[in-house]
């Protein structure tokens, strides 16, 4: 059994009564919407045509949501309905970048998710879903798809459908009919400012100003664009700058380690190295903490798991990591040497607390800017440069001098916290090549290419070359050459400070990026 939809645009009257029974039926408050129909017109007067699109949860067959939902919130049933536990959401806010379809919502009076259920309720004692029942013009259609004989199946299996976002993957159960595919594809729509019954909020206004500003933004010509005309307001990024920081300070706080592990000697590796680390990977701790919509939850994606989702590994993860980083500190406090199983540990979790956050960016299939494979290497060595700069920014004075010291007769390398200049060095080269390569690299889609469009001749083109390229690459680049001929500490602590700005700003305009396009 697999329950599904099917909307004939053909019979639609764009009446809304399916939105009103739909909010009735299931309480939804003022400003959210599980249903909703969306109004798009085509054509040059008096050549025009208004196009309906009834707009909801897909119930996909390969739901997104459900696999990065941490504590099992979202969930398909054996009948095929994604339903949802509002018990169980900690509004973590990851389902809604998971969903290609922008069918969730924050419900503002509980802070947690919600979406269309299919009336579940319904459906368990016999009646159909208010929203069918309502329609005057019988133009939703309900049903189990693999019942042969039903009306829907019969529907799937002889009339020409479509379903949005075939590309996605997700094998989406809502089946359109008679539809325009401009009016289900937002990037084959004009951005407007305004509708014809209503104004946009100021939010989504400067998202559509942005993206309507975009060199090549026309493309496809405006004979082939149809034009939105009324449409109800979504949340606009989802993920704000406390993800942005939390990549920044999860940086620095497997840096650190990383570098201190593998690069370092005596107290620094033994003792500052570590300590950093944990001052650093007790902020990112705080910072997912008080993203949270439902913060009080927080514990919930330990005892109420979905293992499938990288959320959960990564609080594992980062768990185990400060666990080890700990023990490490401990163990070197009356002098003794970290074991090496002990070091091993802290270098494996440092690389996972690092790189785990690409998985769960990848996870995001709402976002196509974010599903890229180069991910992974460049957290990695973000890190690298996030330690190394930290390093030598808090322990002022040691510079990247490599020459050897005289010492009993015999030549023996100075200490080895001389790798941090060069360490830092090279990780900025490796850090510059993988910003290239994001944003210059042939994207997927034309969603990704829009998004990275923004970062390079967009309205974040100057933070950009400006803060990230600039200031945070070349600048700090010259800075440590200068110190190496000058034997100077300046210099190097300089640069280490604006390394750590720009990898900065870099993370938040990726993340801001990855969310300015719109879904639906």
């Amino acid at each position: 059994m697999r329950y599904g939809f099917v909307i004939d645009q053909r019979k639609c009257i764009g009446c809304h009564a399916c939105t009103v029974a739909c909010k009735e039926e299931n309480q939804v408050p003022l400003g959210a919407f599980r249903t909703w129909v969306k109004y798009v017109e085509r054509g040059t007067f008096p050549h025009t045509r208004r196009y309906f699109s009834v707009l909801r949860c897909n119930h996909c067959d390969n739901a997104p949501c459900v696999t990065i939902c941490p504590t099992v919130a979202l969930y398909r049933r054996p009948d095929g309905i994604v339903d949802f536990d509002g018990a169980r959401c900690i509004g973590c806010k990851s389902c809604l970048q998971a969903c290609p379809y922008d069918a969730l919502y924050i419900d503002p009076s509980t802070q947690t998710a919600a979406k269309c259920h299919y009336c579940a309720h319904r459906i368990e004692v016999g009646l159909e879903p208010a929203c069918v029942i309502v329609c005057p013009e019988q133009a939703i259609v309900a049903g189990d798809l693999d019942d042969p004989t039903s009306r829907i199946a019969r529907l799937v299996a002889t009339e020409p459908v479509q379903v949005r976002k075939a590309e996605q993957g997700t094998r989406p159960k809502v089946f359109y009919l008679g539809a325009d595919t401009s009016a289900l594809t937002p990037s084959l729509q004009t951005p407007t400012e305004r509708y014809a019954w209503a104004e946009r909020p100021s939010e989504e206004l400067s998202l559509v100003n942005m993206v309507a500003s975009l060199p090549d933004s026309g493309h496809l010509g405006d004979g082939a664009r149809s034009r939105p005309v009324y449409d109800v307001p979504h949340m606009p990024r989802p993920w704000g700058w406390k993800v942005s920081a939390y990549l920044w300070t999860k940086s620095i706080a497997a840096g650190t380690t990383l570098v201190g592990t593998l690069a370092l000697s005596g107290a620094l590796a033994t003792q500052v190295a570590p300590l950093l680390s944990l001052v650093f990977l007790a902020l990112t701790t705080a910072l997912l903490i008080l993203d949270l919509k439902r913060p009080e939850r927080f514990l919930y994606i330990l005892v109420k798991p979905n293992w499938r989702s990288w959320l959960v590994w990564g609080a594992f993860i980062l768990i185990a990591f400060g666990v080890v980083v700990g023990l490490s500190l401990l163990v070197t406090l009356d002098g003794k040497a970290v074991p090496w199983p002990l070091g091993l540990a802290a270098v494996l979790l440092a690389l996972a607390a690092a790189g785990y956050s690409a998985f769960l960016f990848g996870q995001a299939e709402g976002r196509d800017f974010w599903q890229t494979s180069l991910k992974l290497p460049h957290l990695i060595v973000a890190s690298l440069v996030a330690g190394s700069a930290a390093l030598l920014f808090v322990v002022p004075g040691w510079h990247f001098s490599t020459a050897p010291d005289f010492v009993n007769g015999g030549w023996a390398a100075r200490p080895p916290f001389h790798a941090l200049g060069p360490l830092l060095f090279v990780a900025l080269l490796a850090h510059a090549a993988f910003v290239l390569m994001e944003l210059f690299s042939r994207h997927p889609s034309y969603e990704a290419a829009a998004a990275a469009r923004l970062l390079t001749r967009g309205r974040w083109g100057r933070r950009l070359w400006g803060g990230v390229v600039a200031a945070g690459i070349v600048a700090p680049l010259a800075l440590l050459m200068a110190g190496a001929a000058s034997q100077s500490a300046v210099p190097t602590s300089l640069s280490a400070l604006l390394s750590l700005a720009g990898l900065w700003i870099y993370e938040d305009l990726w993340v801001q990026a990855g969310q300015s396009i719109p879904l639906s």
